[in-house]
């Protein structure tokens, strides 16, 4: 009874996280990837609890997830909100600091990491009106950073905030906080509080 119990409750967490992931718009391949359902229950999941009854429009989308890191620095409040969001995988655990850089803490496919990448992402939609980054680049994101090939963190040699930066890039630059304003860029922001960091963040 036990057994039966137990494999209740994880395929309920299973639906219920397939649902979250829906709610956020995430392509069904991303919700196969976290959930492990089939494409045809992630559409029946979705006609029956989605389009019938929630009274905001969800939009399922088609095609390849985003994979250009160049996304995230296409303005000064995109690049904001991407380090910001970045410090909020470092808060949740998804992500871990070393010396070397950050690490993977979190496994495609487990519930509870899935779950994780939800309240990180809802937590930084409560953050930003509007939002600029979608849950599928907010995936993304955490995915990149894990990979360590085009995305780092590293703390601000001004503010000693968390800071975004382009691996591949040559010129070291502050954080999007400390960075000095262009003019000439779309979505320019005003100065605000530095980014967040765990205390005992091993970020270099």
């Amino acid at each position: 009874m036990r057994v039966s119990d137990d494999r209740y409750t994880r395929d309920r967490l299973r639906l219920d996280l397939a649902l979250r992931l829906i709610r956020h718009e995430a392509r069904t391949y991303t919700i196969r990837q976290w959930t492990g359902l089939s494409d045809d229950r992630i559409r029946k999941l979705y006609r029956s609890y989605v389009s019938d009854h929630d009274d905001g429009a969800v939009t399922r989308h088609r095609g390849k997830s985003p994979r250009q890191a160049a996304y995230f620095f296409r303005s000064e409040e995109l690049h904001f909100q991407a380090t910001q969001l970045a410090s909020l995988y470092l808060m949740h655990g998804l992500l871990g600091a070393t010396l070397l850089g950050v690490e993977p803490r979190y496994r495609v496919g487990s519930i509870e990491s899935g779950a994780l990448l939800c309240r990180a992402y809802e937590a930084y939609l409560d953050l930003h009106e509007p939002a600029r980054i979608s849950f599928e680049h907010a995936w993304f994101l955490l995915w990149a950073l894990a990979r360590r090939s085009e995305l780092g963190l590293s703390r601000c040699r001004l503010c000693d905030g968390v800071r975004l930066h382009d691996l591949l890039a040559r010129r070291d630059t502050a954080c999007a906080n400390c960075a000095p304003p262009d003019p000439n860029a779309r979505g320019a922001r005003a100065p605000t509080a530095r980014l967040f960091a765990p205390k005992e963040s091993a970020l270099p």
